[in-house]
């Protein structure tokens, strides 16, 4: 019953999301083409629900000449390769924003673990293995909130297996505002 509820607050949020904040997305993807070279939108193979694949989109936040589909945290210098733009989206994760379409689309949720690369096979048969490939992906999720970047890849898988036991509405309305927290604070983020 609660993937029905879900689904439902997931469409209405990423909607009211998306018509809210279109004169925001229009502002920051014009800052974007400004900035640098290149698309405003990144378009990037992840898992999904059930291990299917989908493309995310966010917005661009490093130089066109960066690794396609290395994750930021193995980039030998990752600041060599942020934009100006970048460094605020980032810090701020407004890059994160166009992702309201993935949900609007049924290929993320508004909480859930968050989306491995294609190519992150060590973390996914992690996922696999304590169910929480079996859930869409999300926007945020508990191990975002419980260090984000600064967590190996075991301890988000663990925390992913726990955001599986825990999931309902309390819990995940608690992840939102700690989310929002987190955000604010800057904790936990290496980008």
């Amino acid at each position: 019953m609660y993937s029905f509820v879900k689904r439902f607050v997931d469409i209405i949020c990423s909607l009211a999301g998306l018509i809210v904040l279109s004169p925001l997305f229009l502002i920051l993807f014009i800052c974007i083409r400004l900035d640098s070279k290149g698309p405003a939108i990144f378009i990037q193979k992840r898992i999904g629900r059930k291990l299917s694949h989908f493309y995310i989109y966010k917005y661009r936040t490093m130089r066109i000449d960066t690794p396609r589909d290395v994750p930021t945290h193995l980039l030998d210098n990752p600041d060599h390769f942020y934009t100006k733009m970048g460094k605020f989206l980032r810090r701020t994760s407004l890059d994160e924003l166009p992702q309201l379409l993935n949900i609007l689309r049924g290929e993320m949720s508004i909480v859930g673990p968050r989306p491995a690369l294609w190519n992150q096979y060590d973390l996914v048969r992690l996922r696999e293995s304590n169910g929480s490939n079996s859930v869409r992906p999300g926007l945020t999720g508990w191990a975002q909130i419980n260090g984000r970047d600064e967590l190996p890849i075991s301890e988000k898988a663990q925390l992913d297996g726990e955001y599986i036991e825990k999931m309902g509405l309390i819990f995940d309305l608690k992840i939102v505002f700690m989310t929002i927290m987190a955000v604010k604070s800057g904790k936990g983020l290496k980008r």
